[in-house]
């Protein structure tokens, strides 16, 4: 039996006024990436927005939005989602296990955003997912391209409506063109050292 499909996502997240009093606009995007057999890389490009949220809010929506989009016509794959997202990848490795052993709570008192957290594992659970962070605004092409998604996209309060071609190579040209000091693009992962993340909680009675 054959393995699902590699993909590797880098996501990213926006929000004009973070933390201010008032409605702060905010937006999310993601580069997704396959590898056809003949070696070549396709991309496409995902955005979404928001008029009053947080950044952590749009993080998640990062997750769940990308993620269904992929799977929209039930396929699974197995998955590298890259961000720089602490909030997203120590939950998703960490604190959510101890909150589905305390029945969804903590401690502190209620958890932010569960409702969001939720949705979040339930796109996760449709694929096996491999959570990798990696340093913000360090000039990590994929990680710097998917800020500018998502930036644009708080601005112009816009989306994507699904996967679309991605502007990828033009943006990284015309960022070399204007000396931007981005890396290369990060290669796509290696298939056999892929090593899915610890299958994530239960969530309304689906199955990871």
């Amino acid at each position: 039996m054959s393995l699902p499909a590699l993909v590797s996502i880098y996501a990213d997240e926006s929000c004009l006024g973070n933390g201010k009093d008032g409605d702060n606009p905010g937006g999310a995007g993601a580069l997704v990436e396959f590898r056809q057999s003949s070696g070549t890389i396709v991309r496409r490009d995902f955005w979404l927005s928001a008029p009053a949220t947080t950044n952590n809010r749009m993080a998640l929506q990062s997750v769940s939005e990308t993620l269904r989009a992929l799977g929209a016509k039930s396929a699974s794959f197995r998955i590298v989602f890259t961000t720089d997202s602490r909030y997203v990848v120590d939950g998703m490795t960490q604190w959510v296990f101890g909150w589905a052993r305390n029945g969804w709570k903590r401690k502190t008192g209620a958890i932010e955003n569960l409702a969001l957290w939720h949705e979040a594992i339930r796109a996760a659970n449709d694929h096996d997912v491999a959570w990798q962070w990696v340093k913000g605004h360090n000039g990590h092409a994929q990680n710097e391209y998917v800020n500018h998604l998502a930036t644009r996209a708080a601005a112009d309060q816009s989306a994507s409506n699904g996967l679309i071609e991605s502007d990828f190579d033009a943006w990284i040209a015309a960022a070399r063109t204007k000396r931007a000091r981005h890396s290369d693009p990060s290669p796509f992962p290696d298939e056999s050292s892929f090593r899915a993340s610890a299958a994530l909680p239960l969530v309304e009675g689906r199955r990871p």
